[in-house]
C-alpha cells in the first residue's frame, strides 16, 4: 500500500502547477508570468534536446562542416582517394602487359608459341566494330531530312554561316552517358540539361580548356566551369567531388569530377550541364549526342 501511495504521490507531484513570474526590479511590476508543471518542463527539455541533436546531425552530415571533425576525410582527401583508385587501375593494366611481354620473351627463347594479348580484359568494348554496317538506309535518309528541316527554321545566337564555321570544327566530348530528364528551356530559365546516369559516374570535360571555377555554391553544390577557345564556356553542376582546381588545364574527355546530388536545386543524383557562347546559353543537345 505504501508503494502504491508513493507512486501516486510521485505522479501527482509531477502534475503540481507552479507559476513563473518575472517582476520589474525597479517598480516590482509584474511583467510576465507562466504556469508550469514539472512534467511539462521535462517534456519541453527532452523535445529541445532531440531537436538540437537532429539539427546538429543534419548540419554535419550534409554540409562541408563535416570536414572539420577530426578523423573525417576532407574533400581534397576524397579526391586523392578517387584519383589513386584510377591510377591503381591503370597500373594493374601496365603490370599485366609487362608480365605478358616477359612471358612471351621467355616463350620465344624456349621455342614455344607466344600468348596473344586478351584485348577484352584491357579495353572495355561492348561492340564489334568490324561488323558495323555504315551504308545509308531509307530510315537514315528520312531522319536526315527531318533534321535539316528543323535546322532551317531554328533560331540561334549566331548566324548560320558563323555557326557552321565554328561549331563544325569542334568535336564535343559527352560529359556523361545517360538519360536526359530535363531539357534546355529558356522560358523557365533552365539554361542546361539534366542527365541521369549511374551512381558515382565520372564526369568528363567536353572540350580542351582552362578551369575558371571549381568549388561549392549553395544552390548547385560542387561545380566546375571551364573556359574553352572561341568564347565557349561549359558548366558542370551538382557534383559530389571535383578533381580539378581553378587555373588547371584540361583536355577533352579528361575526368574532372563525379556525378552527385549536392546543392539546394537538386532532387536526385544527376549532372546539370550547360554550354555558353559569348555570354548566352545554348542547347547542348544541338552539338552533343548523349
Amino acid at each position: 500500500m505504501d508503494k502504491k501511495k508513493n507512486k501516486k504521490g510521485f505522479f501527482a507531484r509531477l502534475r503540481y502547477k507552479y507559476r513563473l513570474i518575472v517582476y520589474n526590479d525597479n517598480t516590482f511590476e509584474e511583467v510576465f508570468w507562466l504556469r508550469l508543471t514539472r512534467l511539462n518542463v521535462f517534456i519541453v527539455l527532452v523535445v529541445m534536446a532531440f531537436v538540437l541533436i537532429f539539427a546538429t546531425t543534419v548540419l554535419i552530415a550534409y554540409t562541408p562542416l563535416r570536414e572539420l571533425i577530426p578523423g573525417y576525410p576532407t574533400g581534397e582527401t576524397v579526391q586523392l582517394i578517387k584519383m589513386n583508385s584510377l591510377r591503381v587501375d591503370s597500373l594493374e593494366t601496365e603490370i599485366y602487359l609487362r608480365d605478358l611481354y616477359m612471358d612471351n620473351i621467355k616463350a620465344l627463347i624456349a621455342g614455344e608459341e607466344p600468348r596473344k594479348i586478351d584485348r577484352k580484359s584491357i579495353i572495355d568494348s561492348l561492340k564489334n566494330y568490324k561488323n558495323i554496317d555504315l551504308k545509308s538506309t531509307e530510315k537514315d535518309s528520312i531522319f536526315r531530312s527531318q533534321v535539316d528541316a528543323e535546322d532551317e527554321f531554328s533560331l540561334n545566337i549566331a548566324n548560320k554561316d558563323e555557326k557552321s564555321s565554328l561549331f563544325n570544327l569542334l568535336h564535343f566530348y559527352f560529359p556523361v552517358k545517360g538519360m536526359i530528364t530535363d531539357k534546355f528551356q529558356l522560358k523557365t530559365k533552365h539554361f542546361g540539361i539534366d542527365i541521369v546516369t549511374k551512381p558515382d559516374e565520372m564526369v568528363l570535360a567536353t572540350l580542351d580548356g582552362t578551369v575558371t571555377f571549381s568549388g561549392w555554391t549553395l544552390e548547385t553544390g560542387y561545380m566546375i566551369e571551364i573556359q574553352h577557345p572561341n568564347e565557349l564556356i561549359s558548366s558542370y553542376k551538382h557534383l559530389s567531388h571535383t578533381f580539378k582546381t581553378a587555373g588547371a588545364k584540361v583536355k577533352a574527355g579528361e575526368v574532372i569530377g563525379i556525378v552527385g546530388n549536392t546543392g539546394e536545386l537538386t532532387t536526385g543524383a544527376h549532372l546539370h550541364f550547360e554550354l555558353w557562347y559569348k555570354g548566352n546559353p545554348i542547347n547542348p543537345e544541338d552539338f552533343i549526342v548523349f
